[in-house]
């Protein structure tokens, strides 16, 4: 699946989807969709579908061997810890005031979370447990798919910030393009690990590339986002 258009949408108004069949054979097939609001594409898309089929090949990479998520701190709680440190920047304590405010319908347990220090020269690279919030049960797989195509857009664009975000903010940063190839059947309502890294950002842009694991060391999802993103410097505070 990959989206090439992704614009604000309105939860108002009523969306008017347009379906065309790109293919239809035997064992694959190729929709092209396009999400209509006020008169105005705000979404575009292509998905491809396939047929189930036995195949001699087969391959992966090795799951990044990491603590369970049992051990680790939850989002807020790891959030509530930075802001009870003295040494917090402020910079880091705006930021992170904001993030504890938005409701988000996902949970996260940050692999290996960065020291005050470690804030200042980040790797392009984070990985975290992540699952959707409630019980979803076994179910369609569609469902699964759609709600790991919400955990996948979560901070993925933002580890091409992570190198940055000591000297530089964010003027603007929005989707080019995102997308994700599904290989293995999953349960977004059970712990996965969402690995991220960003191997190039230039011109205003940054790439990034995700693998979604299942506890049982399959890679379920493949991810890539392209987008543009805009930077100022941060202001120095006075010391007068």
């Amino acid at each position: 699946m990959q989206a090439l258009l992704q614009l604000e949408g309105d939860p108002k108004v009523p969306v008017l989807y347009h379906v065309e069949r790109i293919r239809t054979g035997a064992s694959f097939s190729v929709r092209a969709v396009k999400a209509v609001q006020h008169g105005k594409a705000i979404f575009i898309c292509q998905a491809s579908f396939q047929q189930m089929q036995p195949s001699p090949l087969q391959h992966q990479f090795s799951m990044p061997s990491v603590p369970p998520p049992e051990d680790l701190l939850d989002h807020e709680a790891l959030i509530d810890q930075y802001l009870r440190d003295p040494n917090l920047h402020k910079k880091y304590r705006v930021g992170l005031n904001r993030v504890a405010a938005q409701e988000v319908p996902i949970e996260i347990k940050v692999v290996n979370p960065p020291t005050l220090t470690q804030l200042q020269a980040l790797e392009p690279k984070q990985m975290f447990w992540v699952r959707a919030r409630g019980y979803i049960g076994e179910g369609d797989i569609k469902m699964h798919c759609c709600v790991a195509a919400y955990i996948s857009d979560y901070a993925f664009l933002g580890t091409a910030l992570l190198p940055h975000q000591s000297k530089y903010k964010v003027n603007f940063m929005a989707s080019l393009d995102h997308s994700m190839w599904f290989h293995a059947p999953f349960r977004a309502d059970h712990w996965m690990l969402y690995e991220c890294e960003s191997p190039w950002a230039g011109g205003s842009r940054g790439l990034v590339h995700g693998r979604l694991w299942r506890r049982d060391g399959v890679l379920a999802v493949t991810c890539a986002q392209e987008g543009v993103i805009r930077l100022k410097p941060q202001v120095s505070e006075s010391k007068l």
